[in-house]
């Protein structure tokens, strides 16, 4: 495993992470490393959201087929004004 160092953080910007690491109950090295794998996204995260996304894209270019279980909402809104 890879070692980090950190320079010329400023005050306000460390005193909120040690913060955030003792409400979290963690040093603040594990909040940091918390912090990067919320965020930073790897090569494998990057292909899984890749492939999300077609899937998302090709589920959205399909065309709706009516499943006749339920009324349309024109039929909806004429079944209104007949009442």
């Amino acid at each position: 495993m890879s070692t980090l160092y950190v320079e010329n953080i400023p005050e306000d910007l460390y005193g909120a992470l040690r913060d955030r690491a003792r409400r979290h109950r963690k040093s603040i090295a594990a909040e940091v490393l918390s912090l990067l794998e919320d965020n930073v996204p790897t090569a494998a995260e990057l292909k899984r959201r890749k492939h999300f996304l077609l899937r998302v894209r090709r589920l959205r270019s399909r065309p709706l087929r009516p499943t006749g279980r339920f009324p349309s909402t024109e039929q909806m809104q004429r079944g209104d004004r007949d009442r």
